[in-house]
Order: structure tokens, then sequence, then C-alpha cells
């Protein structure tokens, strides 16, 4: 017979700091999608929205990087700092479904997230964008944010446009994706316990 699952507390702040950015990220794993965030880049603040929303998890990030010079360290450091939050967070991974998927369309546009909490970074990102930029924001950085999740919150992460012709419905759809793969991977299963969710006995 397996004991109760944990009832702790999954929650992590996590500061970290560089000469080109200074980041806070604070994490609730068991939250209800509550947001505050003040990165000074709208566009990625608009699409970590979308993973509080549809993962139901509470997100606290402050960011203050060298956005003078352009995105790309505040991007990349903020994915590294949220992963090192939601690593944190997890604990010791007992009882948790381990894997996650979403499929989330947006009108012409098609992502799938595939999702294992398996204590083994390593992403496929395959998103065709079909422009440069969206808002002003240079699309590529996505990568660089869930690259740097993907290697501090010790994941396997696939991400895959399967179609789109607006750029911004396909990195919408990938968030939301993500978050509903997320949010599927971190829940307690009822019928796991608190047993590791690995043959090897950790994750």
């Amino acid at each position: 017979m397996t004991e109760p699952m944990s009832t702790a507390n999954r929650q992590a702040s996590v500061t970290r700091n560089t000469l080109e950015t200074k980041i806070t990220a604070s994490v609730n794993l068991d939250g209800s999608g509550a947001m505050s965030l003040d990165t000074g880049i709208p566009f990625l603040e608009h699409m970590l929205d979308q993973v509080g929303r549809h993962g139901l998890v509470d997100l606290d990030i402050k960011a203050d990087g060298d956005l003078h010079i352009d995105d790309h360290h505040t991007v990349e450091d903020i994915g590294i700092t949220v992963g090192q939050a939601f690593a944190k967070a997890l604990g010791d991974k007992k009882g948790i479904r381990r894997y996650g998927h979403a499929y989330v369309p947006l009108d012409e546009a098609l992502s799938r997230v595939v999702l294992d909490i398996s204590g083994r970074p390593g992403l496929e990102f395959h998103v065709p964008f079909t422009r440069a930029s969206v808002g002003g924001f240079d699309v590529d950085l996505f990568h660089e944010f869930f690259q740097g999740f993907t290697n501090h919150a010790l994941v396997t992460l696939h991400v895959d446009c399967l179609r789109g012709e607006n750029a911004h419905h396909q990195i919408e759809t990938v968030f939301k994706a993500f978050g509903r793969a997320l949010r599927m991977a971190i829940e307690h299963d009822p019928r796991m316990g608190s047993v590791m969710p690995s043959t090897k006995g950790s994750l």
C-alpha cells in the first residue's frame, strides 16, 4: 500500500545576480495562476502569464537586465532563474505524475509540448517562426528562455509548433501548451502516493 502523497508547500524563491542581470523568481506550484511580472519585456511577460494561467502556478518575477544592449541576457537569465525555482519547489518529486503533454490551438496555429521531469536536461525546440520579431521582441530568444529553463529545472522538454502562419499565434500556443504540460507533470498522482515515479528510485 502506498503512503499518502506529500502535502508540503511547494514554493520557492531564487535570486540570481550577475554583471548583466539581477533577477528574483518566486514560484508556487500549487497556486491559482497569480502573476507579478516586472521584467521590462512586455511580450515575454504576456507569454509568462500564459504559463501561470494555464499551468495554475503562481509566478513572481523581478528582473533588472542590460536591456540597453538587447533582451538576450535578460530572457535567458529569467529562464535559468525560473528553472532553478521550479527545481527547488518540486523538492524530492515523490508522488508527482512526472510526465505531461498538451496540444493547444489558436486559430490557424497548433503546438504540442511534451515534458518529462526526468532529472536530465534536454531540449528539442522546433518552432518555424513565420517572422523574426513580434512587438519588437526577437522570437529567437524564446529558444534561449526554454534552454535556460530546461537546463536548470532538470527536465526533458519537446516543443513543436505543428502549423501556424501568425508568429504571435505560434508562440502563444507554445506557451499555453507548456503551461498545460507543466501542470500535468507536477500534479500529485493520488495512486502514486509518495512513491518516486521512477524505477531507479530517484529523479
